[in-house]
C-alpha cells in the first residue's frame, strides 16, 4: 500500500485488513475499524486529487458524483474550486452546523408542543383550548419580527385564573376537557 493513499489512510486500512483476517475479532473493534478508514477516506487528499484527475481527463460532475456515490451539486459543493475556496465553504458549513437553534429558550411560559406534551394532549387541542379560554396564552413577537405562541398552565404566574388546573390530578382514562371544572356539561341547564 501507498501509491496514492495518504500514510493515515493505508494505517486505517491495514488495521481493517488485519481485523477482517483474524477470526475472533472484538465486534466493537471491527465496528471502530470501519469508521475510522471512512473518516480517513473522506478526509484523504487521494479523493481531491482524483476528482481533479477525473476532470482534467474529461469527466463531468454528474460522472463524478456517480463515481462518488454523491448528487452533483454535492460532489461540487465538496470538490470544485482551489483548494481555498474548498477549505472556506467546509469552514463555513461547519459554522452554520454549530450554530445554536434559532428558537430562543428564554421566552415566557410552554411551547404549544411542550404544552401538549405536559397535558398529555395533542398540540390541536391545546389550540382548541387557547381558542375556547381554558387555557392562557399568548403570542409573543421579537424584536426581529419573529413570533412564538406561547401557553401558561397553572404553575405559570401568567397564567390566568379561569385556566388553573393541575395536570398532576386529573385522571388519566378521562380527557382533559372530561377533567376540566369548568367545562359545561352537556347534562347542565
Amino acid at each position: 500500500m501507498g501509491y496514492f493513499l495518504a500514510p493515515s489512510t493505508s494505517a486505517a486500512l491495514s488495521r481493517l485488513a488485519a481485523l477482517d483476517a483474524a477470526p475472533g475479532s472484538a465486534p466493537l473493534e471491527r465496528l471502530r475499524a470501519i469508521r475510522s478508514l471512512l473518516l480517513e477516506l473522506d478526509a484523504d487528499p487521494a479523493t481531491l486529487v482524483g476528482v481533479r484527475d477525473a476532470l482534467r481527463g474529461g469527466a463531468d460532475w454528474d460522472e463524478i458524483a456517480d463515481a462518488a456515490g454523491l448528487k452533483p451539486a454535492a460532489a461540487k459543493w465538496r470538490w470544485n474550486g482551489t483548494d481555498a475556496e474548498i477549505a472556506a465553504r467546509q469552514a463555513a458549513g461547519r459554522k452554520r452546523a454549530a450554530r445554536p437553534s434559532a428558537v430562543p429558550t428564554d421566552l415566557p411560559g410552554l411551547s404549544v408542543s411542550e404544552a401538549a406534551a405536559q397535558l398529555g394532549v395533542t398540540a390541536q387541542a391545546i389550540y382548541l383550548k387557547l381558542s375556547r379560554g381554558k387555557l392562557a396564552g399568548r403570542t409573543v413577537e421579537l424584536a426581529d419580527g419573529r413570533s412564538y405562541k406561547r401557553v401558561f398552565l397553572n404553575d405559570d404566574p401568567n397564567a390566568r385564573g379561569d385556566a388553573r388546573r393541575d395536570p398532576a390530578r386529573l385522571d388519566p382514562a378521562q380527557s382533559v376537557e372530561d377533567n376540566d371544572p369548568t367545562a359545561s356539561s352537556p347534562d347542565a341547564p
